[in-house]
C-alpha cells in the first residue's frame, strides 16, 4: 500500500435510516476545467493517450466539477464527491500537481469550493460525517483533506486501482489528495447486502430506507460507483462519471475518448439509460455537462 490510510469495510446498513425517508439535493458547481473535450466525447472511440495529451490546450471549453449536497431527514447532510480544493483558486499545483494542472487548466472563483458553499448553507464543513465518492479522479477527491471528520465510502477496486502501480496521475489519481489517514471504508457489490434496484443490477440500500442506494457502475474507472436516491415524488441519478454529457442518454451518441474499461463502461450507461426510458421523470445527472449544470436548480426536492 502506497498511502498511510488503512481502510476498513464498510457494513451496511449504516445508522441514520428513517422508514419512508425522502431526500433533498443541491448540485454545487465548485470549479471548472479545460481538460481535452475527447476524454468526454470522442466521435471516433477510444483514442489512446497520447492523441489526449496533443488535444491539451486553453482553447478547450470549461467544463464544470461538481459536488453535490444530499439532506437525509435523520441521517443528516450527506455529500457525493468533493469538488475541488479551495487551493485551486490560487495554486492548483499543491493539490493536482504539475502534469495535472497542466492537463486540466483549472479554473476557481473565490467562494466557488465546497467548504465555502457549505458555510452559505450554514453547514460547517466539520459538520459532515459522510461522503460519498463516485471514484478518486483529480476532479472528485481533489476536496477530501477539508473534511477530516467525515467518513469516506470507495469502492474496494477503486481503492486498489488508486493505491497500487506506478504513474498513478496517468490513470487519472493523484495520491497526496487522499493520503490521510482518515476513515475511509470500502465496500463490494457482492455479498447478501447487494441487491437489484430497477434497472441496476448490483446495489446497496445505505441507510436502509431506500432513501440513499449506491449502484456499482465501473468502466470510467476500475470501481466507479453512482447514487441513486428518492426524491419526493421521484428518483435522482448522480451518474458520477459513467455519463460525462446528457447527450450520452441516447443510444447511439459518442462514447468518451479514454475507458478503463469500455465493455464495463457501455454496460454501466445501458443501465443507465434504460433507467432513463423506465422512468422518464427521474432527474439523471452527467459528470461534466456544462448545460445542464447552467440550467439545473437549486435544490431537487
Amino acid at each position: 500500500m502506497s498511502v498511510h490510510a488503512d481502510p476498513r469495510p464498510l457494513a451496511t446498513p449504516i445508522s441514520g435510516g428513517e422508514k419512508g425517508a425522502t431526500v433533498t439535493v443541491e448540485p454545487l458547481v465548485t470549479g471548472r476545467f479545460r481538460s481535452p473535450s475527447i476524454l468526454q466525447s470522442s466521435p471516433g472511440g477510444e483514442v489512446g493517450k497520447l492523441k489526449a495529451l496533443r488535444s491539451v490546450g486553453p482553447e478547450n471549453p470549461a467544463i464544470p466539477i461538481p459536488a453535490f449536497l444530499i439532506r437525509h431527514p435523520k441521517a443528516g447532510p450527506v455529500l457525493v464527491d468533493t469538488g475541488l480544493h479551495p487551493s485551486i483558486a490560487s495554486d492548483p499545483r499543491e493539490n493536482l500537481g504539475r502534469f495535472g494542472t497542466w492537463l486540466s487548466r483549472p479554473e476557481m472563483e473565490p467562494g466557488e469550493d465546497l467548504p465555502a458553499q457549505l458555510r452559505e448553507r450554514d453547514i460547517a464543513p466539520s459538520s459532515i460525517r459522510l461522503v460519498l465518492l463516485t471514484h478518486l479522479h483529480i476532479d472528485h477527491a481533489s476536496g477530501i483533506a477539508d473534511f477530516p471528520e467525515a467518513t469516506f465510502v470507495v469502492t474496494s477496486a477503486e481503492w486498489k486501482e488508486a493505491t497500487s502501480g506506478l504513474l498513478p496521475i496517468l490513470k487519472g489519481y493523484r495520491r497526496r489528495q487522499y493520503d490521510y489517514t482518515f476513515d475511509f471504508r470500502t465496500l463490494d457489490f457482492e455479498g447478501d447486502n447487494v441487491s437489484s434496484y430497477a434497472t441496476f443490477g448490483r446495489t446497496i440500500d445505505l441507510f436502509g430506507d431506500g432513501s440513499v442506494r449506491l449502484a456499482s457502475t465501473p468502466g470510467h474507472s476500475a470501481g466507479h460507483q453512482s447514487v441513486v436516491v428518492r426524491l419526493k415524488e421521484r428518483d435522482m441519478v448522480i451518474a458520477g462519471d459513467a455519463m460525462f454529457r446528457e447527450a450520452q442518454l441516447e443510444p447511439r451518441a459518442d462514447l468518451p475518448g479514454l475507458m478503463y474499461d469500455e465493455h464495463q463502461y457501455r454496460r454501466s450507461l445501458q443501465e443507465i439509460r434504460l433507467f432513463r426510458r423506465e422512468y422518464p421523470e427521474a432527474v439523471i445527472t452527467p459528470g461534466h455537462d456544462a448545460g445542464f449544470y447552467e440550467n439545473a436548480p437549486d435544490i431537487y426536492e
